[in-house]
């Protein structure tokens, strides 16, 4: 996914400047408090949201230049933790429950190890790719259930948006869910006011886009928007050539089985590891050497 349009006007809520600019808005929280009540699916407005420092680490390199994690509380004391994977992370799932698990240790210490009355604890991904190619709904929220369905425990809540897999145009999207997901999807591909759909004029999607609206930046704000864009180009580069590497690796211990078993030809083993023969006589001759 490309979320940054060189001749674009709006900043790609999805980036790592836009995510903190609107999800992460301190001084206003009006649309961070609307789309934490349609990413939970409640029908009872959020009053207000007190953000709390996280105490988890949460810079990692990937397609954002650095995990920026969002950690809030609301008027009812329900926790949230909000966060943005716009690169591949098949076990993302692992690293939600971890967040999701301190946090409840974090509570549960607060207490002084007492596990009655505990706060909600809502953990909320939204990611770029799929993670559950089983499921097909884009939005999903788990809590723990037996297996016939039934509910065990819904203090703590998995929330997933699978954004590859929404796909409704303008004139099907109804709910408020889907007004955030077709902002996050498409904000930064419009060049003018005269594009907006209809919702786009509502009160907090409104807000969200001037603040990501790139002639109402200030120089200060144009210059760490370029920053970031700097830092998250070389972040991609850096995570780019991991996979790379990962990738060669792979090949690499395939061929050395397959050279080490002596059933196949040289020709074959290229065919079947999408290599050139050169590759293979290469991996040869490093394993003669090393024996």
């Amino acid at each position: 996914m490309d979320i940054y349009n060189k001749n674009g006007r709006f900043i790609s809520i999805l980036s790592d400047y836009g995510f903190k600019a609107t999800f992460g808005n301190e001084a206003d929280t009006t649309f961070l408090k609307k789309a934490l009540q349609a990413l939970i699916n409640s029908p009872v407005p959020i009053k207000s949201v007190e953000f709390v420092k996280n105490d988890i680490s949460a810079i990692t390199i990937d397609s954002r230049s650095g995990i920026y994690d969002i950690a809030c509380v609301d008027e009812n004391d329900n926790h949230f933790i909000v966060e943005m994977q716009l690169s591949e992370y098949p076990e993302f799932i692992q690293r939600m429950k971890f967040y999701a698990l301190h946090r409840f240790n974090t509570l549960v210490k607060k207490g002084e190890y007492k596990f009655e009355n505990l706060p909600r604890i809502y953990c909320i991904g939204i990611l770029a790719k799929s993670i559950f190619p089983q499921i097909t709904d884009y939005h999903n929220i788990a809590i723990l259930r037996n297996i016939k369905n039934e509910t065990i425990d819904d203090q703590m809540a998995f929330v997933t948006v699978e954004l590859d897999k929404f796909k409704k145009d303008e004139n099907e999207v109804i709910t408020d869910l889907d007004k955030l997901i077709y902002t996050m999807q498409n904000l930064h591909t419009v060049t003018e006011t005269s594009q907006f759909p209809t919702f786009w004029n509502e009160d907090w999607l409104k807000k969200a886009i001037s603040e990501v609206d790139i002639r109402n930046m200030t120089p200060e704000q144009k210059l760490a928007y370029e920053m970031a864009i700097s830092a998250n180009a070389l972040a991609v580069k850096n995570e780019n050539k991991k996979i790379e590497e990962a990738k060669r690796t792979l090949i690499i211990e395939a061929v050395t089985k397959a050279l080490k078993r002596g059933k196949l030809s040289i020709e074959e083993i290229a065919e079947d590891n999408n290599v050139t023969i050169d590759f293979v006589l290469f991996v040869q001759k490093e394993l003669s050497d090393s024996q």
